[in-house]
């Protein structure tokens, strides 16, 4: 299977100013990782690892083969999403009957065998060959057929099983030299009279003769010439436009329109979804709804590499979101502690911050790319997408035994932490089961989803990373305990090297695909527009199959729609700008734009996105919905209840968290703090904690629930 990381360590080569050096020490310093290279002449060169994963001046050279972001093949996402439901049932079920010739069971899990499996003809213990045979007389199709589905699969999952598509050229069988002849003469009509189609036709193969010289150059039939001449009308139109019209376009501009048991880290990445038990505020409805947790694991290190909190319901995009992180952690808070900050804690924490993330606060989570992916059968972990995207980058899906909490014990337990060591403290509070439950805590609702996610995120940086865990220690010292922080620099230097993305641009493949037409302003999504260098010319005919009509698939991230990503003709990876980027000012989530646009409209006359945007950052900064009294108020309006009383004694372990004080109101100037006293253990076991759930048999009932 490829793989999409490459490892860094010694004798890992990199082109560095244009000549090949290869590593021939790793180093350890108290200004951070360094690296010892030779050149081909011999000659050493000291670097620190960052500049050398990162600058320009250097890229890593990988040993084998893997996954790029510049392969022909198109994207996992791109190629189911072109498929409607007649053949996209056809391809899952091609895939049933390729993973009962591998594993003898058509989910491919013997846990979730159906009746009489496995099939004698496909029991495992047989020779693959036979099985071969087998599954081709079933389906009545080729033993060579069927070995290349198994190969596909392989290679791409289920995506690899869909029909193959032809992106040839749109005029084949025609000389390129007179289709661009013929573009040749459109474009010299722009300031004259309409010609008509036959009049271009004729120009066109007089000129072709008199350039190339007769019988050189095959000449269309004229049925053919006027296909070619509506197809370049998309690129320069002419005949069907006014004159007009036409010299408007042509006048554009060029380019795009400005305004202006685990042994090493990322051995096993753990994910999973639970209900929080805590209501959350919707800004929308203004009402209570129940949020929910998507988290990724790091299982050696303990270590959150992505959090997503969702209300209602988790999606499969939501779990892309959350794998996404792993590849491009998000940027840490400006006022976090610098223990919490990760470039700046340890030596290893500055070893895969892109470019973008180097030059802002720091990190909030490890950066890693997991070797195996450890999910339960939830059909948002299973989905077509997710499972072929781990497929190209050589993830390794391995799935939980059914209602078995001990497979995923790990990340039970930080749930488990989370709700005893932060949630408990927040108003809205509903405890772990119902019989555990207030009166109505629904009533004290407080936070909204975004601000309780940046409380989660904040906790789980600050004191969760830098809390001592019983679990997590050396067999060689069995008497020191670490954070999951010291763990991840024990981890690197125990293992000798870690998996950096060979292409950080692959983790685009995460995110959802949006099939939109390209028009001479760009691209417009969700009333959005957006422009950006490496879009096509408007009048270049779409070369994929697409739900829209000339449709071209881009890349979106509902965490922040101030951008999308295009993967260009030359398949590299483009950012697209929205129009009214620079006036947020930092990344704007869906549904904060939809809550800005509601305001605006109620505000405005005629509303469009930048008064919309300016709205919500002035009530933001002015604290308007953040306030104690304004989200009182807000409440009354939505409901009639009791005033809330927040200041609780039991909260004020978390009140000294930055995200809550704001989302309290309280002043941020604070005394600067003392010198943190050394945490004590906390007794955060996997073991011995999970022996307690006997005890608890209601707490986990949803989080080890099937979706």
């Amino acid at each position: 299977m490829s793989r999409a990381g490459a490892r860094v360590g010694v004798g890992t080569r990199f082109r560095y100013d244009g000549e090949t050096v290869e590593v021939v020490e790793m180093a350890a310093t108290t200004a951070g990782n360094e690296v010892v290279l030779k050149d081909g002449r011999g000659r050493l060169l000291r670097l620190s690892l960052k500049e050398l994963l990162f600058s320009d001046r250097a890229a890593v050279s990988p040993d084998g083969p893997g996954p790029s972001a510049d392969d022909e093949e198109e994207i996992a996402s791109v190629v189911l999403r072109q498929l409607d439901r007649s053949a996209r049932a056809k391809v899952l079920e091609r895939a049933e009957h390729v993973r009962e010739v591998l594993t003898g069971f058509r989910s491919g899990a013997p846990e979730l065998a159906r009746d009489g499996e496995p099939r004698p003809d496909y029991r495992p213990e047989r020779p693959l060959e036979v099985r071969y045979t087998a599954k081709a007389d079933e389906l009545g199709v080729s033993l060579r057929t069927v070995k290349q589905w198994v190969a596909d699969f392989r290679r791409q999952g289920e995506a690899g099983l869909a029909p193959k598509k032809s992106m040839g050229k749109p005029h084949s069988g025609v000389d390129d030299r007179w289709v661009e002849m013929a573009l040749e003469v459109m474009v010299e009509h722009t300031d004259q009279s309409r010609p008509s189609r036959t009049l271009v036709i004729d120009r066109t193969r007089a000129r072709v003769i008199a350039r190339f010289g007769p019988d050189v150059v095959r000449q269309p039939s004229r049925a053919t010439a006027f296909r070619i001449l509506e197809d370049l009308e998309r690129r320069h139109p002419l005949f069907r436009l006014s004159t007009k019209r036409n010299r408007d376009i042509a006048d554009r501009p060029e380019g795009p329109y400005g305004k202006l048991r685990p042994t090493r880290p990322g051995e096993y990445l753990l994910m999973d979804t639970t209900r929080l038990d805590v209501f959350a505020f919707d800004p929308l409805t203004l009402k209570w709804v129940q949020a929910e947790l998507s988290v990724g694991m790091d299982w050696y290190t303990r270590c959150i590499t992505g959090i997503r909190l969702t209300p209602v319901s988790t999606k499969a995009v939501d779990v892309s979101a959350v794998l996404f992180q792993s590849f491009r952690p998000r940027p840490a808070g400006r006022d976090w502690p610098r223990h919490a900050v990760w470039p700046e804690h340890g030596i290893p924490r500055t070893v895969l911050v892109d470019v973008e993330g180097a030059t802002g606060p720091g990190l909030a989570s490890p950066p890693l790319v997991p070797e195996t992916l450890v999910v339960d059968h939830g059909k948002v972990y299973v989905s077509e997408h997710l499972t072929s995207v781990c497929r190209r980058m050589g993830i390794s899906i391995q799935h939980a035994r059914l209602r078995t909490g001990r497979d995923k014990g790990p990340v039970e337990r930080y749930f488990r932490t989370l709700r005893e060591g932060l949630l408990q403290a927040l108003p809205g509070y509903k405890g772990p089961d119902i019989h555990s439950r207030g009166e109505s805590p629904e009533d004290d609702a407080f936070f909204f989803l975004d601000e309780l996610e940046a409380i989660i995120r904040e906790w789980t940086a600050t004191v969760y990373h830098s809390r001592p865990h019983s679990s997590l220690v050396d067999p060689g010292l069995p008497g020191l305990r670490m954070s999951p922080a010291k763990m991840f620099e024990h981890g690197m230097a125990r293992a000798g090297y870690i998996e950096v993305p060979r292409d950080r641009d692959l983790a685009f493949e995460f995110l959802k695909t949006e099939w939109r037409t390209i028009q001479h302003y760009g691209v417009e999504i969700g009333r959005r527009r957006y422009s950006g260098p490496g879009l096509p010319d408007p009048g270049i005919r779409s070369p994929y199959d697409s739900p829209v009509k000339n449709g071209w698939p881009f890349q979106v991230d509902p965490d922040d729609i101030t951008r999308i990503y295009f993967r260009d003709v030359d398949h590299h990876w483009q950012t697209l700008t929205w129009e009214h980027a620079p006036s947020a000012r930092m990344p704007l989530s869906e549904d904060a734009l939809a809550f800005a646009r509601k305001l605006a409209a109620a505000k405005y006359r005629y509303p469009d996105d930048r008064l919309a945007v300016a709205d919500l950052l002035e009530r933001w900064n002015l604290g308007l919905g953040t306030t104690l009294a304004e989200r009182r108020m807000a409440l009354r309006l939505s409901r009639e209840q009791a005033a809330i009383d927040l200041l609780d004694t039991e909260q004020e372990a978390v009140i000294s968290l930055s995200s809550v004080r704001r989302a309290l109101g309280q002043d941020d100037e604070l005394a600067e703090a003392e010198a943190q006293e050394p945490m004590a253990e906390t007794g955060d076991d996997d073991e011995a904690d999970l022996d307690d759930l006997a005890q608890e048999s209601d707490f986990y009932a949803d989080a080890l629930e099937d979706v």
